[in-house]
Order: structure tokens, then C-alpha cells, then sequence
């Protein structure tokens, strides 16, 4: 990879001008990152120019026409070799450059000056300190599964989650017979309501609850009902007639054209 050269000033030679002071100009105007090559916009012409030099600094000679190769006479810009004074903080002047590039740029585009991440989410926890309902399949197939992975718990031997499961596993062997017994005693209570609730006595008292002489009564009851009446379970707001009794008759003689066609084609097939 070639070197790079350094600028220099190649002449002595200035404008004759006062240095020109970065702390007179806009900082918008010049350029003195670190690591980058430093730029200034010439006060006469207004262009942007490098800055020659690494102790005395000046404005590299330049022409003001910027037509010159296709024929335009060369005129030198009055703002060559100009001396360049950094009296700035340069490390204040980058802050406040990269807040106004921030600034400008669209909203979508921004990014915090400081970046939050999201934290990681904890390790989920070993078998052995979960606590969930015990039995003695689940204690078997985790003690299992554990022996399996695991290459400290060898022989007789045991890890710290190792010895935690197999003592989970012996507990639970011993807790086995009587839990049996629980179920057990506990299937029996089932049946034992449950036949209670069956029983004909109590069957009897439901129905009597929920029936009795009134029900059958009014369930037995068939009284001949007067033409035009209202029934009692009817509010007097519904209508005995329909609205139009016209289209009320034409729908009904429809209906009835549809049915003697449809068993018509029913007794053919």
C-alpha cells in the first residue's frame, strides 16, 4: 500500500492579509475533524478549498474561474494562500457539528445519542429448582433425563442437581403408597355421594319439589277455547290479523302452488 504524502505549503508566499480566525467564521463554513483532510470555504469566492500545511496553515492557491480547461482565462482568487488561525475547540466545534447533522436529518433516519439494548432474558432454571406438583412417573423421567446429559454424575455419584432430583425421586418413592391410599379414599367418596344422590328418596323429593297436584293439574287441563279469543299467554298487542290481507292471501296461495309441486314430484320419482 503506497504512502500517503503529507500536504505542505510549497510556498511562503501569503495574501498579505490578517490570518484569517476559525472563531470569526460559521462553523458550517470549514472543516477540521480529526483524521480528515481540513477544509475551509474561501471567503472571496466561496468555494471549498484544502487548508496546506501542518504548523503555519493557509488556503491552497486556486482559481476563481472553474472553467478553465474548456478555454477560460486563469484567475487567481484573491483568498489563495490566505493564513488559517484554529482558535477553536475543535473537540466542542465536532459535538456541535454532529448535533446540527442530527438535527437535519429526517426522523425516521435519527438515532439516540445513546443506545439502549435490551437485557438478555434470564437462563431458565435448572429442573432441579422447579417447583411443580411432584409424583413419582415425573420425578423418575426428570432424574432420568438428567443422568442422561449430565457427565459428573457417574456410577453412585452425583451432581448438585443430581443429588437434588434423586433425593426428589426416593421421597416420592416412599410418599407413593400412602398417596394411593388418598386416591383411593377418595374414589370412594365419590361413589358414595354419588349414590346418595340417586337414591329414590331423594329422586322422590325432587319431583316433588318440581311437580305436585298444581302442575299435574295444569298440565292435564284441555279447555275448549271460544273463537277469537286471546290466550293468556298472549298480550292483547299482538295482532289476531295480518296487516295486508291481500299480499297475506297471495303468499299463501304460493305456498301452496310450491307444496303440491313438491309432492307431485315426490310421488313421480
Amino acid at each position: 500500500m503506497p504512502r500517503k504524502r503529507p500536504g505542505r505549503v510549497r510556498t511562503k508566499n501569503t495574501n498579505r492579509r490578517a490570518p484569517l480566525l476559525l472563531s470569526a467564521m460559521a462553523p458550517e463554513d470549514f472543516n477540521v475533524r480529526p483524521g480528515e483532510a481540513k477544509s475551509i470555504a474561501c471567503p472571496d469566492c466561496r468555494t471549498w478549498r484544502r487548508i496546506m500545511g501542518d504548523k503555519v496553515l493557509k488556503i491552497r492557491e486556486h482559481c476563481i474561474s472553474d472553467k478553465v480547461a474548456e478555454g477560460k482565462k486563469h484567475v487567481t482568487c484573491p483568498g489563495s494562500d490566505q493564513l488559517v488561525v484554529i482558535d477553536i475547540d475543535v473537540q466542542r466545534w465536532q459535538a456541535r457539528q454532529n448535533r446540527l447533522l442530527r438535527d437535519a436529518m429526517p426522523q425516521e433516519n435519527r438515532r439516540a445519542a445513546q443506545q439502549f439494548y435490551k437485557p438478555l432474558p434470564a437462563p431458565a432454571a435448572p429442573v432441579a429448582r422447579i417447583k411443580a406438583e411432584v409424583t413419582l412417573e415425573t420425578a423418575r423421567q426428570s432424574y432420568l433425563a438428567h443422568r442422561r446429559g449430565c457427565t459428573r454424575c457417574v456410577g453412585g455419584q452425583h451432581c448438585t442437581d443430581g443429588g437434588v432430583l434423586a433425593r426428589r425421586y426416593v421421597l416420592a418413592f416412599n410418599q407413593e403408597p400412602s398417596r394411593r391410599e388418598a386416591r383411593a379414599e377418595q374414589d370412594r367418596q365419590a361413589r358414595r355421594t354419588e349414590r346418595k344422590q340417586s337414591a329414590p328418596a331423594v329422586r322422590k323429593a325432587q319431583w316433588a319439589r318440581h311437580g305436585g297436584k298444581a302442575v299435574e293439574a295444569a298440565n292435564n287441563r284441555c279447555a275448549q277455547r271460544v273463537p277469537g279469543t286471546v290466550s293468556e299467554f298472549r298480550g292483547p298487542q299482538l295482532p289476531l290479523a295480518p296487516q295486508d290481507v291481500a299480499a297475506h292471501d297471495r303468499r299463501q296461495a304460493e305456498l301452496g302452488k310450491q307444496y303440491a309441486a313438491r309432492k307431485a314430484a315426490t310421488t313421480a320419482a
